[in-house]
């Protein structure tokens, strides 16, 4: 367990140090003022936590020094971290069981991180004894698909790829079909996230959706968003695109050990309502984590 938050601190040391730092040096022997609110609402809203997060929390934390009286603004550090534990949603159970194969489709713009997630993502769950195929349906960047083929080589793991430019539909389709023969547990499609017309892209996605669908009725099993956490906020609109065009029902934060950005954790709960599963805290395999709200929030604040 202390490994585990060892590796949490060390992954939002960036976050902690250049946000949240200057938070924690907020709360000392001084009084609680109106200055004391003035000057969490600003650090607050620089650590990316967004405005209407900043101003629950600020009225949260104002109702409860009426309450127990509280005066001193150390005090305050406690009701804060348990206020910001509240907003972040419990990571459900990841339960890709009860398919066969489980189905996951990995959505997000170029640049993300998506092709490596796919591949840590593969380490997990063969560490976890199932049955991994990786799709590299990323097909209009040549790179991406040699990349993955390089971590499945790397890490054990089969590989399905098409020819360059081919239809990622197609790519998609074969490979969980190849899943199926090879009575694979789980298979984890890498799908394209260029956005030269926003429009195409997301016409394409909702089409390997459907191809997938096809291909074995009821996938896909879920679909999971990865989120670039040193863009901070601005990922927030594009992940709303996702959400409605493929039915998202997750999210994955990449480079997160890159990012002074953290706190957008909290805007992705705010507004797009999505729990994060997985986290990256740094570029090795083993580096991807399941979210744990508690860790994350003591890794920022101490």
């Amino acid at each position: 367990m202390t490994d585990i938050f060892s590796k949490w601190k060390q992954g939002l040391d960036r976050t902690r140090k250049v946000a949240f730092g200057r938070i924690a040096n907020l709360f000392g022997a001084t009084e609680i003022t109106d200055e004391t609110w003035e000057e969490l609402e600003a650090l607050l809203i620089q650590a990316d936590i967004g405005i209407t997060t900043t101003e629950q929390v600020l009225q949260t934390l104002k109702k409860q020094v009426k309450q127990e009286g509280l005066t001193q603004t150390k005090q305050l550090q406690d009701y804060l971290r348990v206020d910001l534990i509240n907003r972040l949603m419990p990571v459900p159970e990841v339960e890709l069981g009860q398919y066969q194969p489980a189905v996951v489709l990995l959505v997000g713009v170029n640049g993300s991180g998506k092709t490596t997630t796919a591949a840590k993502l593969g380490k997990l769950f063969a560490d976890r004894g199932k049955k991994v195929l990786l799709v590299a349906g990323d097909t209009f960047r040549a790179a991406a698909v040699d990349q993955l083929q390089v971590w499945g080589e790397r890490l054990n793991l089969p590989v399905i790829a098409g020819q360059p430019n081919a239809d990622p539909g197609a790519v998609a389709y074969d490979g969980v079909q190849s899943a199926i023969a090879r009575k694979m547990d789980i298979v984890f499609v890498d799908t394209a996230g260029r956005l030269h017309t926003r429009y195409n892209l997301m016409e394409e996605l909702k089409k390997v959706y459907r191809v997938v669908g096809k291909a074995l009725p009821g996938a896909p099993h879920a679909v999971w968003l990865i989120l670039d956490a040193t863009t901070g906020q601005n990922a927030l609109q594009q992940a709303k695109a996702f959400k409605q065009a493929v039915q998202v029902n997750g999210v994955i934060l990449a480079k997160l050990d890159s990012s002074a950005r953290g706190g957008m954790a909290f805007a992705i709960q705010q507004e797009l309502g999505l729990p994060i599963l997985y986290a990256g805290l740094g570029e090795k395999p083993d580096d991807l984590q399941p979210f744990d709200r508690e860790a994350f929030v003591d890794g920022i604040l101490k």
